[in-house]
């Protein structure tokens, strides 16, 4: 699919971000589309995550215009925020994985959570996504028994398991070491290639260069597109 016909799935216009009363990022206007792959860089504290968790509304629009998906972010209701978060998947850096239950049950738990109750289906959509991430013969194992780069991938099906329009990687990487990060950066380029639109932010310069994709970076409280070498904020007034 051409790039001019890919529809835009995050569009925020003059945004502020602010986290316990302190300003974080100032100005964003940016818009992002279907099937793209973000890196998002920039050293800790410069708001990568405050951004992430701004698109599934764990912190607030302090002012400006979003939208993700068919979700206006800054008079979204109470009720419409689960509906919301069904719809984008996200990665965290330390797993979360429930210890207690092997990986197929972890994946079942989310289901059950979201509204699944068919026994047939649930474990048909379990399969699905343990094949996407290359872990169809592992759902068995507890946590405990999976590898760093095996949970990641078991964090990376529970992600697809509601098949979000867009998946939000936090420092995906970090735990891992350089070869299992590869791996596991190339399986979100899959997906990405398949459709989904992935935001992954991370500090591994190395992975970014190995598997291209746009850059953009957060930097003296704002977001810039270093790729194209054009700031996709304006600090007039600031």
């Amino acid at each position: 699919m051409d790039k001019e016909t890919k529809d835009i799935i995050v569009k925020y216009e003059d945004v502020d971000l602010s986290r316990d009363g302190n300003p974080i990022l100032s100005n964003i206007t940016i818009s992002i589309c279907e099937g793209e792959f973000v890196y998002l860089i920039g050293k800790v504290g410069a708001g990568k995550s405050t951004f992430l968790k701004s698109l599934y509304h764990e912190i607030p629009l302090e002012k400006g215009h979003g939208r993700i998906l068919d979700y206006e972010l800054e008079s979204i209701k109470k009720k419409d925020i689960p509906y919301l978060r069904r719809k984008v998947g996200i990665v965290f850096q330390d797993f979360q994985l429930l210890i207690d239950r092997t990986a197929a049950k972890n994946l079942e738990f989310v289901l059950r959570a979201t509204g699944w109750n068919n026994k047939g289906l649930i474990d048909n959509r379990i399969e699905e996504v343990l094949a996407q991430v290359g872990m169809q013969s592992k759902g068995y194992k507890m946590p405990h028994e999976l590898s760093g780069g095996e949970q990641q991938r078991i964090v990376i099906a529970r992600a697809l398991l509601n098949s979000p329009e867009i998946i939000l990687a936090d420092e995906p990487t970090g735990n891992l070491d350089p070869e299992t990060g590869n791996q596991i950066v190339q399986l979100l380029h899959t997906i990405s290639e398949n459709g989904t639109a992935v935001i992954m932010s991370t500090h591994n310069y190395a992975v970014v260069q190995r598997y291209p994709g746009r850059i953009i970076k957060c930097e003296d409280g704002y977001l810039k597109d270093v790729k194209m070498g054009t700031p996709v904020q304006h600090s007039q007034g600031n």
